[in-house]
């Protein structure tokens, strides 16, 4: 199941449309009109989410490609010699975690210098990420990336030789009719539960909620189902002797530390200024 499909959609002399580019701008479009309803909805300006995220799209996508690069692809030393291939993103390599830090921090300076309350923009932020990642997942799916170890599921994907990673590149001992794990497709499904959990959510208990409850449900939905398709990456590089990686870490520390929040913001009752 899921065959290969031709990465570009058509080509003009040295222009090009490929499908991966295609599907992260669908991704950022459809993610930031649900973000810019949910600013409209806390009565602010949604004029101001739009005007913001320029200033967040591109250090959350330089993020995302330099986190690939230098942690998750394990070959920091082949981009360090080839320094034309850390900015290609459009050949796919980009880690999520990478734009929540840089994206975060752009978001923070934006509204710090626009005196616009911050927590409320992260909670939009919150409910357009997952129905994004769930449409941008699918350019892995276009690039032969993100896939896990070989399976006999009806939904295994079919890797072509040139895009396998060893050991699985030997066709002798996996010919090319084996099927990998569709790691994109799980996670794609599960951000879309979440989207569909925190659009609810918001709407459901909308004058219970305050700033910043959002993005804290967000970050215990999302790394929450990461962690364990972690356990299935192919592409990661893995602590010596164990199952687990960096991702492992970083969101287990999430989940905890969103959860604790959640818990003491309602036991101590504390009003969280719009800040």
């Amino acid at each position: 199941m899921y065959p290969p499909v031709d990465p570009t959609i058509v080509e003009i002399g040295p222009f090009a449309l490929r499908w991966y580019g295609l599907l992260m701008a669908t991704a950022v479009i459809t993610g930031s009109w649900f973000a810019s309803k949910e600013i409209e909805r806390r009565g602010k300006n949604p004029e101001d989410f739009w005007d913001m995220l320029i200033w967040v799209l591109i250090p959350a996508f330089l993020g995302a490609r330099l986190y690939y690069v230098f942690i998750q692809s394990g070959d920091s030393a082949y981009y360090l010699q080839n320094p034309g291939q850390i900015l290609q993103i459009w050949g796919g390599g980009i880690h999520i975690f990478g734009a929540f830090i840089f994206g975060s921090i752009a978001l923070w300076l934006f509204t710090k210098v626009r005196r616009l309350p911050t927590l409320v923009y992260l909670d939009a932020a919150a409910v357009g990420l997952p129905i994004a990642q769930a449409i941008g997942r699918w350019g892995n799916f276009i690039n032969q990336e993100l896939y896990g170890p070989p399976t006999n599921w009806p939904l295994g994907l079919r890797i072509d030789l040139q895009h396998r990673l060893a050991p699985y590149n030997d066709l002798i001992a996996y010919p090319e009719a084996t099927r990998f794990h569709a790691l994109f497709l799980y996670e794609s499904v599960w951000n879309f539960l979440g989207f569909l959990f925190l659009y609810w959510v918001s709407k459901r208990f909308a004058n219970q909620l305050r700033p910043g409850d959002l993005s804290l449900l967000y970050l215990v939905w999302y790394p929450f189902g990461r962690f364990f398709i972690e356990f299935l990456r192919t592409d990661s590089w893995f602590f010596p002797g164990t199952p687990f990686n960096v991702v492992h870490i970083l969101s287990l520390v999430a989940v905890v530390a969103s959860v604790a929040t959640l818990v003491l913001r309602r036991r101590l009752g504390k009003t969280v200024n719009n800040y």
